[in-house]
C-alpha cells in the first residue's frame, strides 16, 4: 500500500507540472546561466547565453504552445551557436523527477542485460559481443564479468557497436583491462566546471585472463557514439583492433543533465576528451574505420579477418 500511494503521489506530481502554467522567461534565464558556466568551451557558453537572452528580450519565446516546443527551439538555439550533438534541451518532468530523487537510472527503464544485448562464441572459436551501452561497470559486474571471461577464452573477439550509443568510460576501462598486458592509458578528460584533468587507464587485475595479441575487430556504424566511439578511438590508435564499418557519429564531449526549471532539463556537455596518442578526439568528425565498409556488411567481413587470422597464428 505504502508503494502504491508513493507511485500515486509521483504521478500526481508529474501531472501537476505537465499541468502548470510555465515561465519561459525563467526557463531561459536558468538555460543560459548553466551554459555560461558549465559547457566545455566558455566563449560557446557566453555566446549561447547572450543568444537566447537576446531572443528572449525580442519575445521570441513567448508564443510557444507547448512547452515541448519551447525545448525544440532552445535545444535548435544553442546547437546553431556550436552543432554539438551531446547538447540535448528537454521538456521531461518524468525524468526531471527520477533525478531530483536521485534515481541511478535517472528515470530510464534499464534493459534486463544492460547492454550487452548477445554474448557468443562463433563457428571457429570467434567471440562475439553485440554490446548496446557502455553501463557503469560498478553497476552491472553480474552481467560484464562473465561476458568478458567466456570472450577471452576465444582466438578472436568482435566487438559489435553498430548499434551502441555510448555510456561510461568506466566500461571503456574494464573491457581493454582484457586486452593489454600492463597498465595503459587510454584517455585524458578536460572538466570545464572546476578545471581539472583525469585519466583513464587500464587495469590488469579487472582482468581474469589477459591476451595482449588476440585478434580484436570493432564494428561501427555512423549511430555508433559518444563512450561507444571513445573505445573505438581508444583501441585504433593503440593499435589494438581493427575498426570496421562506417565513420561514427561525433561526439566527444562528455557531460550529463542538468536541472533547469518546470519539468525542463539540459544535457550539458562539460568536458573534452584528450587522447595521449593523438592529442585530440574525434568530436564533429567521428572516427574512420580502417575497413569503410557499409555497417551491415561491417560483421561478414570481421570474421572474414578473424579467421584468416586465426588461421595464421596457428
Amino acid at each position: 500500500m505504502k508503494k502504491l500511494s508513493l507511485i500515486m503521489g509521483f504521478s500526481l506530481c508529474v501531472l501537476l507540472v505537465r499541468a502548470q502554467d510555465y515561465d519561459p522567461g525563467k526557463v531561459v534565464r536558468r538555460l543560459a546561466d548553466i551554459m555560461n558556466k558549465n559547457y566545455v568551451y566558455p566563449d560557446k557558453g557566453a555566446a549561447m547565453h547572450d543568444l537566447v537572452l537576446k531572443k528572449l528580450d525580442k519575445g521570441d519565446y513567448a508564443d510557444f504552445k507547448s512547452p515541448s516546443e519551447l525545448a525544440e527551439a532552445l535545444d535548435a538555439d544553442l546547437k546553431s551557436v556550436v552543432y554539438d550533438k551531446h547538447i540535448r534541451v528537454r521538456f521531461d518532468p518524468e525524468r526531471v523527477e527520477a533525478i531530483r530523487n536521485r534515481d541511478p537510472h535517472g528515470g530510464r527503464e534499464p534493459s534486463t542485460n544492460f547492454g550487452f544485448e548477445e554474448v557468443k562464441i562463433l563457428e571457429g572459436n570467434i567471440g562475439y559481443l553485440d554490446l548496446r551501452g557502455f553501463a557503469d561497470v560498478r553497476t552491472v559486474e553480474d552481467v560484464a564479468v562473465p561476458a568478458m571471461d567466456k570472450l577471452i577464452e576465444s582466438d578472436a573477439i568482435i566487438f559489435d557497436l553498430r548499434k551502441n550509443g555510448g555510456g561510461s568510460p568506466s566500461m571503456i576501462r574494464f573491457i581493454c583491462s582484457y586486452l593489454f598486458a600492463e597498465p595503459t592509458h587510454l584517455n585524458t578528460f578536460y572538466w570545464r566546471p572546476d578545471n581539472r584533468y583525469s585519466e583513464t587507464w587500464t587495469n590488469p587485475a579487472f582482468a581474469s585472463q589477459i591476451k595482449p595479441d588476440i585478434p580484436v575487430y570493432v564494428l561501427t556504424s555512423d549511430y555508433t557514439f559518444s563512450a561507444a566511439e571513445e573505445f573505438t578511438y581508444d583501441l585504433k590508435n593503440l593499435k589494438r583492433a581493427t575498426i570496421i564499418g562506417e565513420v561514427t557519429g561525433g561526439g566527444a564531449h562528455p557531460g550529463g543533465p542538468m536541472l533547469i526549471t518546470d519539468g525542463f532539463l539540459v544535457n550539458v556537455p562539460q568536458g573534452r576528451v584528450i587522447n595521449p596518442v593523438t592529442q585530440t578526439n574525434w568530436e564533429g568528425v567521428g572516427v574512420t574505420p580502417d575497413i569503410d565498409v557499409p555497417a551491415e556488411e561491417a560483421l561478414t567481413k570481421a570474421l572474414e579477418l578473424a579467421r584468416k587470422a586465426i588461421s595464421n597464428n596457428k
